[in-house]
């Protein structure tokens, strides 16, 4: 009894574990993607609450109901995606819409399977060179920021080495404590800090255009279901779980649609971080390893409540703290996304093209690059192929 006890406290304590590295590795970037997009601080602060309340629901709902460690997140490459688009034609309202819309496509790859076929169906050289096009421009903000700030993002780059040598998995929670603690002191030496701290909700009517569909909508559902949702069925599949794609897609993707009025952009499959609660080092007994994603969903809700101080906080600094730690949190996307893209030779060119238009961050008849790399990339692949 004492021995099954054990297990049943650690695999508790991982699930939360999961929970606060996924969200503390990753929430700079969701907030510079948001406020790209054109939000405000309480926009930004309502999209955080709703991202972060969306996968823990989701992640209660799925686990529960199949008895599988499955772990929903919020879509970071999509974040990304924000970032380096910038505000559409309509402002924050088309992003509104356009996340509304990323949630409906979600819901409708569970329901029409030869959805998710066409999505299978890019080639991985080009989803994933537009993904490494999407998240470069933040992974320079470091190196800027730098030169910019160098006392207060030095201490954070110093931390993030050292822990990356030593404790990988922790080495952007670190840097992002360091940067709340730079924050702290910058914040003390102007006026302290100044807003909302309570969990609030700040409703957008959504607003359809044709720029922030092509432009947002369809690469947000592109990268959240190749940089996210496939990986992390294929992650789950190699821990010998069958995740359950249907309800799978119909949750997140209704989680999608609902947060969106409330500024969330997208949630998903975990990918990377679902290796924080399907490992056999949870427990070594497979069937038992859900309650590790119901101590993670749990725990989510907890730090919804939390994001909008966070939010606030993090906004106190006139220094881009933020867009440092969210840059650092994507340089393991970027390389593996570089590697993808260019492992084989064949297609390379095509790669090539998609990777160069994604990061130019060009913007053509009001839609941003995202889209125009996707349809360069295929271009070329087509007309290569065919030759």
């Amino acid at each position: 009894m004492e021995r099954s006890h054990d297990y049943s406290s650690h695999t508790i304590i991982a699930g939360v574990v999961a929970a606060v590295v996924g969200f503390t590795s990753s929430f700079a970037v969701v907030l510079s993607g948001l406020r790209a997009a054109g939000a405000s601080p309480t926009e930004a602060a309502s999209g955080l609450l709703a991202v972060t309340a969306g996968m823990g629901i989701a992640t209660l709902v799925l686990s529960r109901r199949y008895r599988l460690p499955l772990l929903a997140a919020w879509s970071t490459p999509g974040a990304a995606l924000l970032a380096s688009t910038g505000m559409v034609t309509g402002g924050w309202p088309a992003a509104v819409g356009a996340f509304l819309i990323c949630g409906a496509l979600i819901m409708a790859t569970g329901v029409w399977p030869r959805l998710g076929a066409l999505i299978a169906s890019i080639p991985t050289p080009i989803a994933q060179a537009m993904l490494a096009g999407i998240v470069l421009q933040l992974c320079l903000t470091p190196v800027r920021e730098l030169v910019d700030q160098p006392v207060q993002i030095a201490p954070i780059l110093i931390v993030w080495l050292v822990a990356l040598r030593f404790a990988r998995k922790w080495a952007v929670p670190l840097a992002f404590v360091v940067a709340l603690i730079v924050i702290g002191i910058d914040a003390a030496g102007n006026g302290g800090v100044h807003g909302p701290l309570l969990p609030h909700v700040e409703l957008t009517t959504p607003h359809f255009t044709w720029a922030a569909v092509l432009g947002v909508a369809l690469p947000l559902y592109v990268v959240t279901m190749a940089g996210q949702n496939v990986p992390g069925t294929a992650i789950a599949a190699s821990y010998g779980y069958r995740l359950p794609w249907r309800p799978s897609m119909l949750v997140t993707g209704a989680g999608t649609a609902a947060g969106a009025v409330a500024g969330g952009h997208a949630i998903n499959l975990a990918a990377i971080s679902s290796t924080l609660v399907i490992a056999p080092e949870v427990d070594p007994d497979p069937r038992k390893r859900w309650t590790a994603a119901m101590s993670a969903g749990w725990a989510s809700l907890v730090l919804a409540l939390l994001s909008t101080a966070l939010t606030t906080f993090v906004s106190a600094s006139p220094a881009d703290v933020a867009g440092a730690v969210a840059g650092l949190a994507l340089l393991g996307v970027l390389g593996s996304a570089l590697s993808a893209a260019t492992q084989r030779e064949q297609g390379r060119e095509a790669a090539a093209i998609t990777f160069v238009v994604a990061a130019s961050g060009v913007s053509f008849l009001g839609i941003g690059a995202a889209f125009w790399a996707l349809l360069a990339g295929l271009a070329t692949h087509a007309f290569m192929r065919r030759g």
